[in-house]
């Protein structure tokens, strides 16, 4: 899976706001989840709409490019 099949920005969709593809979940709103201390269970439970593989995908995704981003910079 890869981002755009994860992430969807259209306007026409909450404003152009990141959501998960298919769905008007802000990315967000995931983030602030982890944020706070909630599991993904939680958001899953309260975020039915957005399937378990595309909140973990979005986390490794996420994850990989923040470590792509520190090792390019200490290049």
């Amino acid at each position: 899976m890869n981002l755009q099949e994860i992430v969807s920005v259209r306007p026409d969709v909450m404003h152009g706001t990141p959501v998960f593809a298919g769905t008007r979940v802000p990315i967000q709103a995931l983030l602030d989840y982890l944020e706070a201390g909630e599991s993904l269970d939680e958001f899953l439970d309260d975020y039915p709409s957005v399937t378990r593989e595309q909140a973990i995908q979005f986390i490794d995704l996420a994850g990989r490019q923040a470590v792509a981003d520190v090792v390019a910079r200490s290049a």
